[in-house]
């Protein structure tokens, strides 16, 4: 047998009930059930016209967003930018982001690199903003 490791990431749990946020978020973090030691993945789907909460930015890991279905809007620090299917979008660690859907939704894999457990994430509610 291989040493890879194969995961749907439809199968992965859903985090996005723990933190109350079923109604707009679909959260599926791979990385523990991938065994990803260098890295992470994950697959988030959000509902039509809803925005995420809040931002985040990563002190050393790097992220890339790529949209899989639907559309959006991502912000960058102070730049906002749309987005559509199979865009990419390379996140550099230091820049808050956050991510609105269009109106069919929008669904997004993110890759990060390198993983330490979210030990560099800051969180900050509500920093997108009308």
């Amino acid at each position: 047998m291989g040493k890879h490791t194969i995961k749907n990431l439809k199968e992965v749990e859903d985090s996005a009930p723990k933190f109350g946020m079923s109604d707009v978020l679909e959260a599926r973090f791979a990385r523990d059930e991938l065994g990803l030691e260098e890295s992470g993945v994950s697959y988030q789907r959000l509902q039509p016209d809803a925005r995420l909460p809040f931002g985040h930015k990563h002190t050393e890991q790097e992220e890339l967003y790529v949209v899989v279905a639907g559309s959006g809007r991502i912000k960058l620090d102070d730049e906002i930018v749309d987005l559509v299917q199979w865009d990419a979008v390379r996140i550099p660690a230091g820049t808050m982001r956050s991510v609105e859907a269009g109106p069919a939704g929008i669904e997004i894999v993110a890759y990060g690199a390198p993983s330490n457990g979210n030990a560099d994430v800051e969180m900050v509610q509500g920093w997108w903003s009308d």
